[in-house]
């Protein structure tokens, strides 16, 4: 009876450890572009030989950028930077062969966006969003 307690054990600590070897990673972004002169979230995503998708943090990844400078998962960019896109990687890790590159454009577009107030979401009022402010400016309206 004890002989198979253990095996029981040892074959389910086993599975338990296989079951959280990192198959492959890949971006899930919130954005489709980049902020300068403010933290932009890099969300990477790890899926497992079992099946499960986990978020990976600066403990499973390496990350790297042509430019800006990352703190965690956040990367940087400078106001000043002049370029149009910016290239990240991110390694494994424990298995550097396993990594995946991306490139994500700079916003050029000012932060205009008018939120709606307290109010406005109370009542249920919608305020114009930028695509509604573009059309009004060029004289359209659809």
């Amino acid at each position: 009876m004890r002989f198979i307690l253990i095996a029981i054990l040892f074959f389910c600590a086993g599975r338990g450890l296989h079951a959280q070897t990192l198959d492959s990673i890949f971006f899930n972004l919130y954005t489709d572009s980049l902020k300068k002169g403010t933290y932009n979230y890099i969300n990477v995503e790890g899926h497992f030989t079992d099946g499960t998708y986990l978020p990976l943090g600066e403990k499973e990844i390496k990350f790297s950028a042509s430019s800006g400078k990352f703190t965690g998962n956040s990367l940087f960019i400078d106001s000043a930077f002049t370029g149009d896109r910016v290239t990240i990687k991110a390694v494994v890790i424990r298995n550097p062969r396993l990594f995946r590159e991306i490139d994500i454009y700079i916003k050029k577009l000012p932060d205009d966006e008018k939120l709606p107030t307290l109010e406005e979401v109370m009542k249920g009022k919608k305020s114009d969003t930028i695509d509604d402010r573009r059309q009004k400016s060029k004289g359209k309206r659809i």
